[in-house]
């Protein structure tokens, strides 16, 4: 079988590439987070992203979107969030289950997240340890530290000075969203540089961070301010 191609002329036009989807998850946990309203541009409509928005919704934020790309974020505060009816399900996103993990250490109310055939298999041991160190009550499943993984509520969470076995953003990250409810400082040194979107983010929402080498730290108690969000393209 043969083709034969012929040209098919110019193309002319402007088109957006979609968000970044760290920084699509962060929005949305900031945000909702954050005193005041939050405007976001450029979200990432995808799977794991929606997810996150959704759970943050079934703990009574209330949230406008996404419509191409544009969310509303309504922040309830620190302490504003609300138990869920249900499990929150957050599908195949390994991100938002180990960043939330961080936030909800410090929460009032008991929290189960969940997540789909693939997630359930993934270890969530790497973030809990830490976290515990903290003060925080996690249980993870079977040997190996799965999901389901419930995080019990009112625990007392304490600043630490961690060193990471290994670089991950991800653990980085849920760390220092826990230090957002912890007692004193909290610190994290990662032994190879990783992305910085969460400490970054932190700062645009009017937190103080401390970045100093590998080294990044925060104090505890600090207030979140609503923020406007310009999220940048990702091409990958």
């Amino acid at each position: 079988m043969k083709y034969l191609l012929q040209p098919g002329g110019s193309l002319r036009g402007q088109f957006r590439v979609p968000g970044d989807k760290s920084i699509s998850h962060g929005s949305i946990m900031l945000g909702s987070l954050a005193e005041g309203v939050t405007q976001v541009e450029g979200f990432l409509e995808g799977e794991d992203a929606l997810a996150t928005l959704q759970a943050f919704r079934d703990m009574g934020v209330q949230i406008e979107g996404p419509h191409q790309g544009k969310v509303t974020i309504h922040g309830v505060g620190l302490h504003g969030l609300q138990q869920p009816q249900k499990a929150l399900d957050l599908g195949n996103s390994g991100t938002s289950m180990r960043l939330m993990a961080g936030l909800m250490a410090g929460q009032r109310f008991d929290v189960e997240m969940i997540g789909d055939e693939s997630l359930s298999k993934r270890p969530m041991e790497r973030v809990a340890k830490p976290l515990r160190t903290m003060g925080a009550k996690i249980e993870t499943t079977g040997d190996k530290g799965t999901p389901p993984m419930l995080v019990r509520g009112n625990a007392t969470l304490h600043g630490i000075d961690y060193e990471m076995p290994m670089a991950s953003a991800q653990v980085k990250s849920s760390i220092l969203l826990a230090g957002l409810y912890a007692e004193g400082e909290t610190s994290v040194t990662e032994p190879a540089p990783t992305r910085d979107h969460t400490e970054r983010m932190l700062q645009g929402f009017g937190c103080q961070v401390s970045v100093q080498g590998a080294k990044a730290t925060l104090r505890g108690g600090q207030t979140l301010c609503a923020t406007k969000i310009d999220i940048p393209a990702d091409i990958s």
